[in-house]
């Protein structure tokens, strides 16, 4: 039970995960409110703005050099973890997701291939810069501020 006691109350635990929580609902009810339409990938799925894996890292970062000092090696970690992440969401997924469009256009122009396919790829995994910029943004204000 101790250990369950000391997961909840750690900040740098319980911030970064109450701040994907709540980006996440705020994906899922921008939909709701301007495309008029129910989509729950807005609730566990990647993409969009803003981005709550930038969120959720820089956040961690922040709080981590807050509670173990600026100058430890576990921020250090957790800076390089947080580029990492931010690099992956604007740089690899996103450009996955432009691929996936490109191929799903592909295969449901008629006469263009053969090939057959039951379901459409994904094509909202990664994020613009801007998206990334806003994240990292929102994670090192609730970082600062907790």
């Amino acid at each position: 039970m101790e250990i369950v006691n000391q997961i909840i109350t750690n900040k740098c635990i319980v911030v970064p995960f109450c701040l994907w929580i709540i980006i996440q609902v705020f994906k899922f009810v921008y939909e709701l409110i301007v495309n008029k339409k129910i989509d729950f990938k807005r609730l566990f799925g990647a993409g969009g703005m803003p981005s709550s894996h930038s969120a959720v890292v820089c956040s961690e970062a922040i709080l981590v050099g807050k509670a173990l000092g600026f100058d430890s090696a576990t921020f250090a970690l957790a800076l390089a973890f947080a580029g990492v992440v931010m690099y992956d969401a604007a740089g690899i997924r996103r450009a996955a997701g432009k691929q996936a469009r490109i191929l799903n256009k592909i295969v449901s122009t008629p006469g263009l291939t053969q090939v057959e396919v039951n379901e459409k790829l994904t094509e909202l995994l990664g994020h613009t810069p801007f998206q990334v910029f806003v994240g990292a943004l929102i994670g090192i204000i609730v970082g600062v501020i907790i």
